[in-house]
């Protein structure tokens, strides 16, 4: 009995190791090519015979009076405005919905997921004209302006995730906090805010990872090479030479992805535990 079965696990595990290695060999080549110059990068083989580790800080210096630090720092500042921004609007207008009766809640709740419907390029041009007509272009208004209004990138679906979390949340608390006086801002704050605070590290991982890539809204509105982000300095770094140096660009797009498998390897627990009790208390 136990030989079919030991046979049968062993071809499930070689079937899953030989699909990994599939998945996992174009990020071996992105790694093994960022080390490369244009003459090894046309021949075979995953690494070089001799890596050119320069191509990282050639590449780090190669846009003329600025270097990708102060890329980073620019992203690093749109996120955390984004982050602060989206968590505060989204959970307060996810207590609103889940928490406080009001005229309309159910048809201005139906609107709102309906918006998670409506393909974003319709809104493009829209949008556009109204922040160019505020004169909000070139700046980073256009995405902290509508994420602070439970908007932007995914603030639909922020909204709805927290909404279902905070239903599951019993209401003999807010009644015990209205016994001792507590208002509907202090019954969000203090009790509502640190319950939730599995579903709030799922939308601050998803934000994060979402605007951290967003590389059609930063060419949209930003045109200045001093608030460039990290993508945008990639497509810079691709046009500013005659001459391409393949290694270099690659060993910058290998580090532009860093912060983002940083934040999804630590915060993987608590983005599983916020989905996975999101879904039993919805």
């Amino acid at each position: 009995m136990r030989t079919p079965l030991f046979r049968r696990n062993l071809v499930t595990h070689v079937i899953l190791a030989c699909l990994s290695i599939a998945m996992v060999y174009p990020v071996l080549w992105w790694i093994g090519a960022s080390l490369k110059s244009n003459q090894e990068l046309s021949m075979p083989g995953l690494f070089p015979a001799h890596p050119l580790w320069s191509n990282f800080s050639k590449g780090w210096n190669a846009i003329p009076g600025h270097s990708f630090t102060d890329f980073y720092i620019n992203n690093f500042e749109l996120i955390i405005g984004l982050l602060f921004t989206t968590v505060i609007s989204c959970s307060l207008v996810a207590f609103g919905f889940a928490r406080l009766q009001f005229r309309l809640r159910n048809f201005w709740f139906a609107i709102l997921m309906l918006t998670l419907m409506l393909p974003g390029q319709v809104t493009i041009i829209p949008q556009y004209s109204l922040f160019h007509h505020l004169g909000w272009v070139n700046t980073y208004l256009p995405f902290i302006v509508p994420h602070s209004l439970a908007g932007g990138a995914g603030g639909t679906f922020f909204v709805f995730l927290l909404v279902q979390f905070i239903r599951g949340i019993p209401r003999e608390l807010d009644e015990s906090a209205k016994m001792d006086g507590c208002s509907w801002f202090g019954i969000y704050w203090r009790i509502v805010m640190p319950l939730t605070k599995p579903a709030l590290l799922t939308v601050i991982i998803y934000c994060f990872l979402w605007n951290w890539d967003d590389f059609f809204g930063h060419l949209l509105y930003i045109n200045s090479v001093d608030k460039y982000t990290v993508g945008l300095a990639l497509r810079m770094l691709n046009d500013s030479q005659s001459a391409q140096q393949w290694g270099q660009l690659l060993a910058m797009g290998l580090v532009s992805i860093i912060p983002s498998v940083i934040i999804f390897t630590f915060a993987q627990k608590y983005f599983v535990e916020g989905i996975a009790t999101t879904g039993i208390k919805g």
